[in-house]
């Protein structure tokens, strides 16, 4: 992996004092790299997991012209050649799904075919039961020759994937669809990247765990558990190491053991400037690391590197100590970066643009997440509005919201009917 202070020399604009988003999501994309290891597992345990290797289809799907529908297949030749609207043809009998389609009329046949059955031999067209007037011999069928055009509710051998066509990219994470796909190809086991493993704590004297009694000065700590509940999203190993006080040598020893055991180590509190506490200088002294102000609100003091204990590494994340900061922080760097880390070919989460219900301040300069509400407004169209207090303090307002309003690094104040951008958290959160 290339070391965090070379990606930094290459960028003549770097100020960690006033650091972008941008550009901080781009220094850490450039020193992630995917963790090696591979395991082979059953379908049913693929889930989301990330794939390690191209699904190539060893059969054509489907593996036969098939019917799209209840209905009749015959010969497209017969539309040309009927000599008024309607067209008439004899029915030889009925093909059912499952069946060896062996069946083969001629230009004034037919075939009574159920969907998904294999299309008789020359055909190439079915007319749709409901169009179909059945006479009263019962062994020939009528119907309007502009109902139907040659070739319609036929599904073509390998329309779907041809054999030998990649099926699923490696890097995707799977999903529910897919293991149905790889159902109907026969796949039952899949090569996958391992799981990651990632360790987190918080620090701080004043932190109590839930179930201690809370001294006066003293409040709970809240991070954990958000942190435990975004990455139980992403399907990694947890290590939750509760929470270390501001002792120089419990902090070390816990840094190494993180170092030792997982392959990203995320922390919360100790990387603002002027904190009492030995959490800077011991980042600092185990790794290649750096600590930056990003140009954001809320969220803006973070550190980011690698650290390093007894021959093993890991990514380090350290984040603000504030709650919305936390989740904020996470959303926008380590989701992306522990993604890469995994191996996942994860798109970035769409921004929608809507309507703005309240006036909101903003300067230029840096860029805000706002807790917002996304609802449709009485004209019908869709309006967000925050959720209040907008302090990184005030959790409340994150389960409260379903969307971050995103005012970018240049945006100004907002008026209310603005346009503004919101990124939901359905599929985030």
């Amino acid at each position: 992996m290339p070391s965090l202070q070379s990606v930094i020399s290459c960028l003549s604009d770097y100020d960690p004092t006033a650091l972008p988003v941008d550009q901080a999501n781009r220094i850490i994309g450039e020193v992630v790299e995917p963790v090696l290891g591979v395991e082979q597992v059953p379908i049913r345990s693929a889930l989301d997991r990330v794939l390690a290797e191209d699904i190539v289809s060893p059969i054509d799907v489907p593996a036969h012209d098939n019917s799209a529908m209840d209905g009749y297949a015959f010969r497209g030749e017969a539309l040309a050649a009927a000599q008024t609207d309607t067209v008439e043809l004899e029915v030889i009998g009925t093909a059912f799904a499952g069946g060896a389609g062996e069946l083969a009329p001629t230009a004034v046949q037919a075939v009574r075919i159920m969907t998904g059955a294999v299309m008789p031999a020359g055909c190439d067209t079915v007319v749709p039961q409901e169009f179909v007037e059945a006479l009263a011999d019962g062994a020939r069928i009528r119907f309007a020759a502009d109902c139907v055009r040659t070739g319609d509710n036929r599904r073509l051998r390998g329309e779907d994937l041809a054999r030998g066509q990649a099926a699923l990219q490696a890097g995707r994470v799977v999903q529910p669809a897919d293991l149905g796909l790889l159902a109907s190809l026969g796949v039952a086991e899949v090569r996958v990247r391992r799981r990651l493993r990632v360790a987190f704590f918080s620090t701080g004297d004043e932190l109590r765990s839930i179930g201690e009694p809370l001294d006066a000065g003293c409040v709970y700590d809240s991070n954990r558990y958000t942190l435990h509940g975004m990455l139980r999203r992403m399907n990694v190993e947890l290590l939750d190491m509760g929470v270390v006080r501001d002792d120089p040598d419990a902090l070390e020893a816990a840094f190494r053991t993180a170092c030792e055991t997982a392959d990203a180590v995320i922390t919360s509190g100790g990387v603002s400037v002027g904190e009492a506490d030995y959490t800077k200088q011991i980042m600092a002294r185990l790794g290649d690391v750096t600590f930056w102000k990003i140009a954001m609100r809320p969220g803006r003091p973070m550190a980011f590197g690698r650290i390093n204990s007894n021959g093993r590494d890991a990514l380090l994340f350290g984040l603000p100590g504030n709650p919305v900061a936390v989740m904020v922080t996470f959303y926008h760097f380590v989701r992306a970066a522990l993604h890469r880390l995994m191996g996942a070919s994860v798109p970035p989460l769409p921004l929608l643009r809507v309507r703005s219900a309240q006036a909101i301040r903003k300067k230029p300069g840096r860029t805000e997440y706002q807790r917002g509400i996304l609802a449709r407004a009485a004209d019908g169209q869709w309006e967000v509005r925050i959720t209040g207090q907008q302090g990184s303090g005030v959790l409340r307002s994150m389960s409260e919201a379903n969307c971050f309003i995103v005012l970018g690094h240049e945006h100004d104040s907002v008026r209310a009917g603005d346009p503004v951008e919101v990124m939901l958290f359905d599929g985030l959160v």
